[in-house]
């Protein structure tokens, strides 16, 4: 690959390549809490007509029974991408009567951690798992930490795109096991690097989250400042949902992964899953019949592993992620530090999913070289200043050439990009990249502009707290989706679906034929034969 990005671009564009990025494959995840009237946890089952959230492929739960994750299925097209969002809660709307969705990342007013219900999944082995294993999490890391939610959005190129760029004449998809689809892997473990690098620009011009209800931090410690009686802030944070408040606490700082190839990666992870940690031992595992942990494990399972991005293999039922890597190679990246746009009423919108297309391009054609501990830590260093400073006008990053304004950091990586926003356009017959991108340097010029700054201006100039804000954009989202009834087709496939799902959450309860210590047992055999 040539040093200079645009070299690439080149050359993608001189072997006629360049068409394929017309049809990038993109999913969403999106996570959403349930609130009742009063603008509290709600305490309702999930929804029976929204189907079974075990096995719905589209409609489920993450850590809690109140937290709602909206799955697409893969688009190469980013208005079907959205439409496909939002007729999910279009759908969803018809069937929760007086609850809403919250729209911010950080959650609504939580009375206390015993009222954030687990999430139930049903009677089966595999329902059992996933609910000792949230209780596990409960006990690492509090039950609070579970109810931030976001937008988790998934990446791949087609394999048109990977046949032309290592020159192959077959056909169809890639063979699992060929030398080209280690080659893919590769690629994607050089775009994984390169991101850890520069995130940080996403969470300053898309940081939804600089300011939480009191309840959130109670009995905890932090640098926050009083906003107002009910709300604490930070006054030029961008994405708390990414500081140590959030995601990047320091419970996993020990666990060290590495980005350096996929045999590498399953190698520090699996460590991690082997490794007793003496302070979970004392939570116990199974006691009087009932797991409150899977193990005493650094991480239960593989997914207890928090990381803004992952490499990502659709995995068979009792396969761990791992092994599905080993076995057949990346399919796609998951990016999970995008929050929720509470000013738009899916959480994420077209350009944001432009400026993702455009970075994670970045990434994949520029130079990667491996990552070191310490260069990991230097990254997630800066990535925390954004996060928490990142609205100051004086705030530095440290660079591989020494401190540099942030500013003028963001300005250089945003001209870096730029050719490939314009190859995007050129390649959709578009300019929507191009106008993107211009509104980011806006947003770099003017802070003002961001959605976190944005959002603490609503709040100061209409004098209201972090739960009035949410509440009254929650409402005017819920107003929209209730005005609007699904096609009659549409609303069809959504029942179906629901359908489908509560037959195969009951086949798979009736064909358990162990018993759950049995179960487990046989699944940690099988994952730790995996070496």
């Amino acid at each position: 690959m040539p040093e200079n990005i645009e070299q690439t671009l080149d050359a993608l564009v001189s072997r006629g390549i360049e068409k394929h990025l017309g049809n990038l494959q993109r999913g969403i995840e999106k996570e959403s809490l349930r609130v009742d009237s009063n603008g509290l946890l709600a305490q309702t089952p999930h929804p029976y007509k929204l189907g079974s959230a075990l096995t719905h492929p589209m409609i489920t739960t993450d850590y809690c029974e109140s937290l709602l994750e909206f799955v697409t299925p893969v688009h190469n097209n980013i208005d079907s991408l959205l439409q496909e969002l939002q007729d999910i809660h279009h759908f969803t709307y018809q069937h929760i009567g007086d609850e809403k969705l919250w729209v911010n990342s950080m959650p609504c007013i939580v009375e206390s951690e015993e009222k954030i219900p687990i999430a139930r999944y049903g009677s089966s082995n595999v329902a059992k798992m996933k609910e000792a294993y949230r209780r596990g999490l409960s006990h690492r890391y509090g039950s609070l930490m579970q109810t931030i939610a976001g937008i988790h959005f998934n990446f791949s190129m087609p394999d048109s795109f990977w046949r032309d760029y290592f020159a192959c004449d077959s056909a169809g998809e890639l063979p699992a096991h060929s030398p080209y689809q280690a080659r893919k892997s590769e690629q994607y473990f050089s775009l994984i690097r390169n991101f850890h690098h520069h995130s940080w620009i996403g969470s300053y011009l898309f940081g939804a989250s600089p300011a939480v209800c009191r309840s959130f931090l109670r009995g905890r410690e932090h640098i926050l400042e009083d906003f107002e009686a009910h709300s604490f802030y930070a006054a030029n944070a961008t994405s708390l949902r990414l500081s140590k408040l959030g995601y990047s606490n320091d419970a996993q700082a020990g666990i060290e992964i590495n980005y350096n190839g996929i045999d590498h990666f399953v190698q520090s992870l699996r460590r991690a899953i082997q490794t007793v940690n003496p302070a979970y031992e004392k939570f116990g595992v199974n006691i009087n019949g009932q797991y409150q942990q899977l193990n005493a494990n650094l991480l239960q399972i593989e997914n207890e592993f928090y990381a803004s991005i992952r490499p990502k293999r659709v995995a068979a039922s009792g396969e761990s992620p791992s092994r599905a890597l080993l076995q057949r190679g990346v399919e796609y990246i998951e990016v999970r530090s995008i929050d929720l746009n509470p000013f738009t009423p899916l959480g994420i919108d077209a350009d944001c999913i432009r400026f993702m297309d455009v970075l994670l391009l970045y990434c994949l054609f520029s130079d990667s070289a491996p990552l070191s501990p310490d260069d990991f830590r230097a990254a997630q260093a800066n990535q925390q200043k954004i996060v928490m400073q990142g609205r100051d006008g004086h705030l530095k990053m440290n660079t591989d050439r020494g401190e540099k304004s942030a500013k003028a950091a963001m300005m250089a990586l945003l001209g870096q990009m730029r050719p490939v926003a314009e190859l995007l356009d050129q390649a959709n017959n578009s300019n929507g990249y191009r106008s993107m991108m211009t509104q980011q340097i806006n947003k770099v010029e003017d802070s003002a502009l961001t959605p976190s700054a944005r959002i603490i201006n609503r709040m100061r100039s209409e004098n209201l707290s972090f739960y009035e804000f949410s509440t009254e954009m929650s409402e005017n989202s819920e107003r929209l989706f209730k005005q609007k009834c699904l096609a009659p087709e549409t609303n069809q496939k959504f029942e179906n679906l629901a359908a489908q799902s509560h037959a195969a959450q009951l086949e798979i309860e009736s064909g358990d034929t162990l018993s759950f210590d049995e179960f487990l047992e046989d699944y940690f055999e099988r994952q730790n034969a995996l070496q």
